[in-house]
């Protein structure tokens, strides 16, 4: 079968344990490894996932070799470090998480790569770069490090470089707090390279990458009293190109779209996105499945890509009265809702992206499953991530789930799906067909079947 994207079903290139170091026991998962983010690189050679637990691990590919033919798109561990701690806010008797709530890379610039990660109230640029050679032949000191006696010294010696194993360095280069009254759930790189946004629940924050004490609040939906709040801020992002415009969503599933040239507190919005509800299929979970748990805009910038708990929408950003494409991700569950909002699940924040050339999106689903759709086909494909059916080399089955009425041999009932295996966070190489699936505290990376 021909996957989205024109290409054969992704096959499973590595399968990684959760980014802890260490491996619980099959059927015992580690609170702390389990990923909550997934980035790739501006080039796609290097992918980083955070966790629960606060740390960030970046994966490196391979490079060709003769050797191994098909060593060239595996993923290693490249870098492991904690990014984040737990906390304690002791005005507010808060305790806050070290879990990583999003990555966002920056474009290379030098040798050094950088990158942004954030928890819920403090953002960090972290600069992860190699060192291959240390310096010997010190004049005030021996090689073991011990300061040398000034008056024993006869001759001046010039240091030298040595070889030595590669060693990957993570710093901290940059902190950026005590901007955020609310939960950060977005942070997101501007175009031009020297500005990024933060966004919380009720705000949106301006930053400059070389400024941590002072940020400027560009978007501020609280009310004067909270009690008449109705909706917050669920995901945001800038436009891939122009670097005056940004879009954020709702919790009521709309977007607004903002120019910073009009004022400096966009508290009008340039366009506003939303599609209308049709009253036959209203019910008492309406409001909460509408509401947009991700926001991608398009590498081209023409279009947009919302997630709700339901569906996949694609919006031209030219035309704001109802989206152009509508993709069912799980429609199979409308009839579950009940219990899905009894265990809580309904509230699962689901994660979208983009294919490199805007032909194919995928987002996540149940039991492991993720959902691939070609955009010019209007072909779309269930997969699953899971270790037993990812075998490496292996092409994946696309599964089918069945609704009702005499179940297929290779069909699964609705009604045995597990609900705590959940794809929630997915990334899409930037030029090639190679994703990255996040299952709990399991990361598979999936790419077009080599012939």
């Amino acid at each position: 079968m021909q996957g989205p994207g024109g290409g054969r079903t992704p096959s499973p290139a590595v399968t990684l344990p959760g980014p802890g170091g260490a491996v619980a026991p099959r059927g015992v998962r580690l609170q702390a490894d389990i990923i909550s983010t997934v980035e790739f690189n501006y080039s796609g050679d290097l992918l980083a996932t955070g966790d629960k637990g606060g740390r960030v691990v970046i994966f490196q590919r391979e490079q060709e070799n003769k050797s191994r033919p098909h060593s060239r798109g595996e993923y290693n561990v490249y870098s492991t470090f904690q990014s984040h701690e737990p906390e304690f806010d002791y005005l507010k008797s808060l305790e806050i998480e070290e879990k990583i709530n999003k990555i966002r890379w920056l474009p290379q610039q030098n040798a050094a790569h950088f990158l942004l990660s954030t928890n819920d109230k403090t953002i960090k640029l972290w600069k992860i770069s190699e060192r291959d050679k240390r310096a010997e032949g010190y004049n005030l000191k021996d090689e073991d490090g011990r300061l040398r006696d000034p008056f024993r010294i006869t001759a001046l010696r010039v240091p030298i470089l040595k070889p030595m194993d590669l060693m990957v360095e993570a710093s901290p280069r940059r902190i950026f707090a005590n901007a955020h009254t609310y939960h950060i759930n977005s942070i997101s790189v501007n175009s031009d390279h020297e500005t990024y946004l933060s966004a919380d629940d009720l705000r949106i924050n301006l930053w400059h990458l070389e400024i941590t004490d002072r940020s400027f609040n560009i978007v501020d939906i609280k009310p004067v009293n909270m009690e008449e709040l109705t909706e917050v801020i669920t995901a945001a992002e800038f436009h891939p190109h122009q670097c005056n415009v940004f879009v954020y969503s709702s919790s009521k599933g709309t977007i607004r779209l903002c120019d910073m040239r009009s004022s400096a507190l966009c508290d009008r919005h340039s366009k506003f996105f939303e599609e209308p509800e049709d009253p036959s299929s209203r019910s008492f979970f309406s409001e909460i499945i509408s509401s947009i748990s991700d926001v991608r805009f398009s590498h081209s910038g023409r279009y947009m890509m919302t997630r709700d708990y339901l569906s996949v929408k694609v919006w031209d950003l030219n035309m704001e009265s109802r989206p152009v494409e509508t993709h069912q991700v799980h429609e199979y569950l409308r009839s579950k809702l009940c219990s899905l909002y009894e265990n809580d699940c309904i509230f699962d924040k689901f994660e979208c992206c983009w294919g490199g050339s805007d032909s194919a999106i995928m987002t996540g689903s149940y039991n492991n499953f993720f959902r691939m759709f070609d955009r010019n086909t209007r072909r779309d494909v269930t997969l699953e991530a899971s270790r037993e059916n990812s075998k490496p080399r292996a092409s994946l089955k696309p599964r089918k789930v069945c609704t009702g009425g005499k179940r297929k041999k290779d069909e699964i009932s609705v009604d045995s799906l597990d609900f705590n295996k959940k794809i929630l966070h997915t990334a899409w190489h930037p030029a090639e067909n190679i994703i990255a699936v996040a299952a709990t505290n399991n990361l598979y990376i999936f790419q077009d079947k080599v012939n």
